[in-house]
């Protein structure tokens, strides 16, 4: 019923502009950004503003489909203080008055976000929570045990545009750091995320560019590795930004990376990647590219999207580390 409704609503009134509201995580941003895609490629005309968390900014720069960014600087907004300056930032957004808001976040903050725009209309996912959903004039249907890319793009069918079932990333072409080595093929490891027991342990690290000398390996990503790196290992830890990333992504041999935002970069721009899942579920979460590969649970394999059961989550051992360098080794 709220579809028909909606449908009813673009009849009657004109669709010009959009404002997304994604802030973040970083892998978040990547999986809305085929909507993005899908709605310029059906309505060129629309106007597309997406208000996204600052340091994930760089991630929607001088993109084809996303016509002015808003950035939502979530970590000045953290202390007391923080909480002050909130209110005049989020009063600001009256004046874009977009024609829609689409709410990918799902929380109370980020309604609140569309409502301070003046949207005309709101709309966001059933699974919205925190009260996020009393702010929706309309509400996109999700199915559970669907990737995240997925359950994105149900909002462009909900807004009576056609299913999309080849999702486009207009990432940036990146750039790449000067203290690259030239002339060299390297792979590309990123050993580091944010959730609780997803990173490689040191130990694992060193003994994975270990496995592949003499072939250089380049740390990216945020993190300390220790000393007494392996003499083929080139580290770029905490030295890249998000266009240095990008742009070695797409220049690797091969990508392996533990589950966080840049291997869904990597599964956005070629299948050269191997995922390493710990306990995530790469059917949910994980690359949205069936010719990229997993490991999870001791097992290699091309990622997929069915109800096979998983192998049961745990890290990887010094077996593991070995067998995946070996199985790299094999496919450059």
């Amino acid at each position: 019923t709220s579809i028909l409704l909606f449908n009813l609503f673009l009849e009657v009134s004109a669709f010009h502009s959009l404002l997304i509201i994604k802030p973040g995580s970083f892998g978040d941003v990547i999986h809305a950004l085929p909507c993005a895609a899908a709605l310029k490629k059906f309505q060129p005309d629309l106007r597309i503003t997406w208000l996204v968390d600052s340091r994930w900014q760089d991630l929607l720069t001088d993109s084809p489909v996303i016509d002015e960014t808003i950035a939502f600087p979530r970590e000045s907004f953290g202390s007391l203080p923080g909480a002050f300056r909130a209110l005049p930032w989020a009063r600001g957004l009256g004046t874009l008055r977009p024609d829609m808001a689409l709410d990918l976040q799902g929380l109370l903050r980020s309604a609140l976000m569309a409502r301070f725009s003046r949207a005309r209309h709101i709309t966001g996912l059933a699974d919205a929570r925190e009260g996020a959903g009393l702010f929706y004039q309309t509400v996109t249907p999700v199915q559970p045990g669907e990737h995240a890319v997925r359950r994105y793009l149900r909002s462009i069918e909900a807004l009576g545009f056609p299913r999309v079932d080849t999702p486009e990333f207009p990432l940036p072409t990146g750039t790449l750091p000067a203290a690259l080595p030239t002339g060299r093929p390297f792979v590309l490891l990123h050993p580091y995320a944010r959730g609780g027991g997803k990173s490689l342990t040191r130990k694992s690290i060193h003994a994975f560019c270990q496995a592949l000398a003499p072939m250089t390996v380049v740390l990216a990503g945020r993190g300390t590795p220790g000393k007494s790196l392996p003499d083929n290992t080139v580290d770029l830890l905490n030295h890249t930004s998000i266009p240095e990333l990008i742009g070695l992504i797409r220049a690797a041999a091969f990508v392996v990376s533990v589950d966080s935002g840049p291997m869904h970069i990597a599964a956005a721009l070629h299948s050269r990647l191997l995922s390493i899942h710990t306990w995530s579920d790469p059917r949910l979460v994980g690359p949205f590219n069936e010719e990229a590969s997993v490991w999870q649970g001791g097992e290699i394999r091309r990622q997929r999207f069915d109800k096979t059961a998983l192998p049961p989550p745990r890290s990887p051992n010094d077996d593991d580390i070995a067998a995946m360098a070996q199985w790299v080794r094999e496919r450059i």
